[in-house]
């Protein structure tokens, strides 16, 4: 049925696409290649290898710590190992923030210890006040001026799991915006309910946000658990709870977007980008989040790189730089690129785990559906759906694509994701040797068929 179904897309496909010499098809002997790639790529551990070898070599990489530094080296080793025909670094520099110690507690007559992890961008400090809870964001933006003076503002909204990861868009929002929207009615500090979709005792971080003009306070998650027993504390009658965070900003630091390609034979200064981002968090390794997508975009090229004949174009993987705290490798690479977006054919992002990739679809104009489909047809065989009209690009192609290039999606199942998302129990042992394959399979199907297109995707530098 899914090959009928794809057939069906194709042939609409190629009907609608407007009859002239700029109409972008895949030639026949591409697929043809393409077949033998994904075999070859489902049987091929080398993504494995690498997501493996980062986690254990350097573990987790904070942007701006010395792992930072030691991940960067590890990734400009890498690329040469697997054969890379050139190898570079970009310039990243943005403010650091450094974690040092975190505790929280209930003091008073139910006095016990609770799970917290401080928020990226939280100032330290220590606070012991009254808890007020609210059951999500819009409660506490709805609180009247000044209710909540002297106060902890405790947000205890609770985040669904979906496939598509579409339920972090509110528990990401009451990370990014509640500290703020508690400091304006007078909180002295901030808890949120991680933005996770776990029950484990394992509080997940990220970065938060503070208004211009605000006087920051300390900010910080409870895992779920600990969310579950201040609610039920809460609903007895008044709890107090401690606060004490040593962490905060400490200057600006320089790190690197690592880059890596694989020369095409015939239209080398034209890229397929596929990208992940070399950073983490702190508290696990960094497994999902992201050295999978490391691994998945890094052996999908070195696999392009070993057949008997390149392809036209050149592909290229970006290591980026700090993704985590605000997408400072993606802005970076970017603002250097943007003289040359119309050479960047697709570019795609690795950065939502290790589950299996189920649909794709890129963001190319009308002449180039054609070629999206044939490349959907290619995919298939791998259980992944044509999704036309669906996706966005992957957070560090944001920047890119806001400057004219074509973006392609290429969707993970994110059904478990958010149970280890900026946790300590992101490591490697959550990954799926077989999934993670399948992701290489793809991204490297994806990758050698836009880079082997006769035509373009439709990049072109936005005024």
């Amino acid at each position: 049925m899914r090959n009928a179904l794809l057939a069906a897309a194709l042939a609409a496909a190629l009907a609608a696409a407007p009859a002239h010499a700029a109409e972008t098809r895949i030639p026949a002997a591409a697929l043809e290649q393409a077949a033998q790639l994904r075999e070859r790529a489902l049987a091929d551990d080398t993504g494995w290898k690498i997501a493996e070898s980062l986690t254990t070599e350097i573990g987790p990489r904070l942007a701006g710590s010395e792992a930072d530094a030691r991940a960067v080296a590890w990734a400009q080793a890498k690329f040469r190992e697997l054969g890379f025909d050139r190898v570079w670094t970009e310039p990243v520099t943005f403010p650091k923030w450094e974690r040092r110690s975190e505790s929280a507690a209930v003091v008073g007559a139910h006095a016990q210890p609770l799970a917290i992890t401080a928020l990226g961008g939280s100032p330290g400090g220590t606070v012991q006040a009254q808890v007020a809870r609210f059951a999500d964001l819009a409660a506490l933006e709805a609180a009247p001026e000044g209710s909540l003076a002297g106060k902890i503002a405790f947000v205890d909204f609770q985040m669904q799991a979906a496939r598509d990861g579409s339920g972090y868009r509110d528990g990401g929002a009451v990370r990014s915006r509640g500290p703020s929207a508690a400091i304006r009615k007078g909180a002295i500090g901030f808890l949120m309910r991680s933005a996770g979709t776990d029950n484990h005792r394992v509080p997940h971080t990220g970065i938060t946000r503070y208004d211009e003009g605000l006087a920051p306070v300390p900010a910080a998650a409870l895992s779920i658990p600990d969310a579950d027993q201040l609610a039920r504390l809460a609903a007895r009658g008044p709890v107090t709870v401690r606060l004490a965070l040593d962490c905060g900003w400490d200057g600006r630091y320089t790190s690197q977007n690592v880059i890596g390609e694989i020369t095409g034979r015939s239209r080398p200064k034209e890229v397929v980008l596929i990208g992940a981002h070399l950073d983490s968090w702190d508290l696990g390794t960094g497994a999902v989040d992201d050295a999978a997508g490391i691994g998945i975009t890094l052996a999908a090229a070195r696999l392009i790189g070993r057949m008997p004949r390149r392809p036209a174009r050149s592909i290229r993987v970006v290591a980026y730089a700090n993704e985590e705290q605000g997408l400072h490798g993606g802005r970076a690479y970017a603002a250097e690129h943007a003289a040359d977006i119309a050479l960047h054919q697709l570019a795609a992002e690795s950065d939502f785990g290790a589950g299996r990739i189920y649909a794709f679809d890129t963001g190319a104009p009308a002449h180039a559906r054609a070629a999206t489909a044939q490349i959907a047809q290619a995919l298939a065989p791998l259980g992944i759906e044509y999704a036309p009209g669906q996706g966005s690009p992957g957070p560090d192609i944001i920047p890119l694509a806001a400057k004219g290039a074509t973006w392609a999606w290429l969707a993970q199942d994110g059904s478990d994701y958010f149970h280890l998302h900026h946790t300590a129990d992101d490591t490697l042992d959550k990954i799926d040797p077989a999934a993670l394959a399948q992701n290489v399979a793809a991204y490297a199907v994806f990758a050698y068929l836009a880079a082997e297109a006769e035509g373009d995707f439709g990049s072109s530098a936005k005024d």
